[in-house]
């Protein structure tokens, strides 16, 4: 047989500990064949207190089930079964809607939500109740627990950013500090030891390592070329000027030394001019063998020669510069005996940042040190 639409009748007996149930059973033409009847004990162990909670649940919050009768037949408190729901605990609002939620105070004076649904086979109304004080407490301690939660979150997520970036940047940095170094000597071996962790680091090695290249591959090609006195073998003024401007366009700080031969009219007057070209020559030897591979050499004219020093500390430059004068006062010219020199100083960019005022001043050094006595470094 088939079941049709299902028909419940409640009945309570008992003082309201038990209610029974019956649904009637027809066959398949429609024909009454008779009946199936339960009954549940409201008060013991049974269906509905397993399918709802039979205590009070999760910070005070309870369920209830109300019959057609408004009368109670499930509760977490087995006390209140059987009594009768009071229009203060929103009974008119729970029979007018199937199903929905409001706040009510209810009729022991707790604000509470509640939330409602109909059951249409029996028209039970299950109805659970939240105390909103206890809502609000949980609610508040959730909130402390995922703001500390969220906090510590970001500060984790920052502490990983910072140490990304830190390693994203300290290659690109290295590179940057080693882009204005490209003419020091090993500069290469540094750049190959820095190790390209992304694509970008890479290219900029690799760029590093082209410059490096090619402007060593000029320095050479200027070494050859005609930009060099034919008489010393030290740079001539086009030469000079030549590395001025890369060192400029580098950004390289150096130190300008004009160096002038004390009384040299009197060695060509004395000796005649080939012999002062030997002087010349002996001196651009000295100038080279005491100054680094690069340090600029040149012979600006006549007796006057320029060093491009590529050095920007003041001591540093001065002993150098004294070194020369003082070996060059016991270095034997051949028969003509010994020669003594005057040097004048300047920086770029620290005495100014326009080079040829750079130059200038180191002349205007040298002719004080001309006038102070000769061989002596200003």
């Amino acid at each position: 047989s088939s079941f049709g639409n299902y028909i419940a009748e409640g009945v309570l007996k008992n003082s309201f500990v038990q209610q029974s149930l019956s649904e009637p059973i027809f066959d398949g033409q429609g024909q009454y064949l008779g009946f199936v009847a339960g009954t549940i004990y409201l008060q013991s162990k049974n269906l509905v207190s397993e399918m709802l909670a039979s205590k009070y649940g999760y910070k005070k919050n309870y369920t209830y089930v109300m019959d057609d009768q408004n009368q109670i037949i499930f509760h977490a408190d087995p006390q209140e079964i059987g009594q009768k729901v009071q229009a203060g605990d929103g009974l008119t609002t729970m029979q007018q809607q199937q199903n929905g939620s409001f706040r009510l105070m209810n009729s022991k004076g707790i604000d509470s939500l509640v939330g409602f649904s109909h059951i249409p086979s029996v028209n039970w109304i299950v109805v659970s109740q939240q105390p909103i004080e206890e809502l609000f407490a949980q609610a508040n301690s959730i909130i402390i627990k995922v703001s500390i939660g969220i906090t510590l979150f970001y500060l984790l997520i920052f502490f990983v950013v910072w140490r990304l970036s830190g390693m994203i940047a300290l290659p690109l940095n290295n590179l940057a500090k080693m882009a204005s170094m490209l003419n020091q000597p090993g500069i290469q071996e540094k750049i190959n030891r820095i190790d390209p962790l992304y694509f970008e680091v890479d290219q900029f090695k690799n760029s590093l390592m082209l410059s490096s290249q090619n402007f060593n591959e000029k320095i050479d090609e200027l070494n050859q070329s005609v930009n060099t006195d034919s008489l010393t073998g030290l740079y001539n003024r086009r030469g000079m000027k030549l590395f001025i401007e890369e060192f400029v366009r580098m950004r390289t700080e150096f130190a300008v030394l004009a160096v002038d031969i004390d009384f040299f009219k009197q060695v060509n007057d004395s000796y005649g001019h080939d012999k002062g070209d030997i002087v010349l020559q002996k001196l651009a030897k000295v100038m080279k063998d005491h100054f680094r591979d690069n340090d600029i050499c040149c012979r600006s004219g006549g007796e006057e020669f320029i060093i491009l020093m590529t050095a920007s500390n003041p001591t540093t430059v001065f002993h150098a510069a004294e070194r020369l004068r003082k070996v060059v006062e016991i270095t034997e010219m051949d028969d003509m005996g010994t020669v003594t020199i005057s040097i004048g100083i300047a920086y770029w960019p620290h005495s100014s940042k326009d080079v040829y005022k750079v130059l200038r001043i180191a002349d205007q050094k040298l002719y004080q040190a001309k006038h102070e006595g000769r061989n002596c470094t200003r």
